[in-house]
C-alpha cells in the first residue's frame, strides 16, 4: 500500500495503484466506494462508463503536478488529456479536501 501527499493535505492519503493494463480498464468499477484515491499510470484519461458512484478525477503530468481536476457523473466518457501521464481517480468531492488542484504537485510515498 501507498500514500500520497500533496503540501495542503492535512495527512497522508492512503493510494491504490493501477498499473497493469487489467487493473487499469478495471479501475473503480464495481464499487460502491473507496478510502482514499486510486493512480492509473500510464493513463490520460478516463470513463465513468458502469460507476456506481461520481468521481474525482486528477490529471497529472510527467512531473506529478496536476494539470486538472473535474468531477465525473457516472455515465461519462473523459476526454484524453495530451500531457497527462497519469490519473488520480478518488470519491466526489475528495480532491478540494485533499488539497489537490491545478498546478500542485502529487508527492507518493511506499509504505
Amino acid at each position: 500500500m501507498a500514500t500520497f501527499t500533496t503540501p495542503e493535505t492535512p495527512e497522508p492519503v492512503p493510494l491504490e495503484r493501477a498499473e497493469s493494463a487489467r487493473s487499469r480498464r478495471r479501475g473503480l468499477l464495481g464499487r460502491d466506494g473507496i478510502e482514499g484515491a486510486l493512480l492509473l499510470s500510464p493513463a490520460n484519461s478516463v470513463h465513468t462508463v458502469g460507476m456506481r458512484f461520481a468521481i474525482d478525477v486528477a490529471y497529472l503530468d510527467r512531473k506529478s503536478r496536476v494539470l486538472a481536476v473535474r468531477t465525473m457523473r457516472p455515465g461519462r466518457v473523459g476526454l484524453p488529456r495530451p500531457r497527462a501521464r497519469r490519473v488520480l481517480e478518488a470519491e466526489a468531492g475528495a480532491m478540494e479536501r485533499w488539497g489537490v488542484r491545478r498546478g500542485v504537485r502529487v508527492t507518493v510515498h511506499e509504505v
